[in-house]
């Protein structure tokens, strides 16, 4: 099933250190409500479903109940990348009245104190929280969303009982790709050996509890799944340019979040026309990879993550992923 984010505004009510958006204040020329539900028409005929309302802070646009309605009445599937400090009872109730989905809530550690530092606003924990028990209050389902660094990946298992207890329906595990802020804080994300074994533990995890379990930026997690013979309902690891894109505030499209290469502009060529020409959506198609990747027998259900490929090749989306501790054992 086809996936695409737009980040809706650039405006944000916090200053996360991992942010790829650099998002605080509104961009000049976002799309307005027109342009966006033409985008939104456009995103439906290329036969997208799901679509992430994403920012910034998406419930910061003004108009974003209007834009959940009609995208729910183009057949998509609203739901939402949030910090959840904004869904009060009234507004959990409204998105679910707009046709909301689901809603993701960001929450980084049981320690508020350390979520609350790594994303600049103080209580925000205590607001991420609230916003789920009000999704829950009102029937709007929701799951948390945690960014893997190493002062938190000791807490996984324990945030994931947390979901459990909470009512959330899944957990996704977000993997540091170092663009945009997260740039300065690279030495805090993870690496090969520490990597595989968080995706390891996750992928245990999962046989323990009755929610879904996630990792985001971390194709490999299917591979080590099949490892340990577990099955999994996800058939694709890296997503980007395959079944999901993104596009920014101003409506430039981008193969992921991570990706810093600009397919179009919606503005002048439609959203539909950009996704089936672009050459680098067809060439990111071919799963043409070089080095490991491209000898890998995983490549079909892993694929690498590009950006990283990206960032640590000089900008090459189709090198060798260096996140990885299948190196030498391609083939197998």
């Amino acid at each position: 099933m086809n996936i695409i984010s737009w980040n809706v505004t650039n405006a944000c009510n916090m200053y996360c250190a991992h942010c790829y958006r650099d998002a605080g204040c509104k961009a000049e020329e976002e799309l307005s409500t027109a342009e966006a539900k033409k985008l939104l028409t456009e995103i439906a005929r290329a036969g997208f479903k799901i679509m992430i309302f994403s920012g910034g802070e998406p419930l910061m646009r003004p108009d974003i109940l209007e834009l959940v309605s009609y995208a729910s009445s183009l057949g998509l599937f609203p739901v939402f990348g949030t910090n959840g400090t904004l869904i009060t009872r009234e507004m959990a109730e409204k998105l679910k009245a707009a046709g909301a989905r689901a809603m993701g809530i960001s929450l980084d550690s049981l320690d508020a104190a350390k979520h609350d530092k790594f994303r600049s606003f103080p209580g925000g924990w205590q607001g991420a929280v609230d916003g789920m028990k009000n999704c829950a209050a009102v029937g709007l389902p929701f799951q948390i969303h945690t960014t893997v660094m190493d002062w938190n990946e000791g807490e996984l298992e324990a945030m994931t009982d947390f979901a459990v207890e909470i009512g959330a329906k899944a957990h996704h595990f977000f993997f540091l790709v170092p663009t945009g802020r997260a740039a300065t804080i690279e030495e805090e994300s993870l690496r090969a050996e520490q990597y595989e074994d968080v995706l390891t533990r996750i992928m245990k995890k999962q046989q323990e509890v009755p929610i879904e379990l996630k990792p985001t930026c971390a194709p490999q997690f299917l591979r080590i799944a099949d490892q340990l013979g577990l099955k999994s309902r996800f058939h694709r690891g890296c997503l980007a340019g395959l079944s999901y894109c993104i596009i920014s505030p101003r409506g430039k499209v981008q193969p992921c979040a991570y990706l810093k290469m600009e397919l179009g502009d919606v503005r002048e060529t439609p959203f539909d026309e950009i996704w089936a020409k672009s050459p680098v959506l067809e060439r990111l198609r071919t799963l043409d990879y070089s080095g490991g990747c491209g000898s890998c027998c995983y490549k079909g259900v892993c694929g690498g993550c590009r950006a990283r490929a990206a960032c640590y090749h000089g900008g090459d989306y189709m090198a060798e992923e260096p996140w990885c501790l299948y190196h030498g054992r391609r083939g197998e």
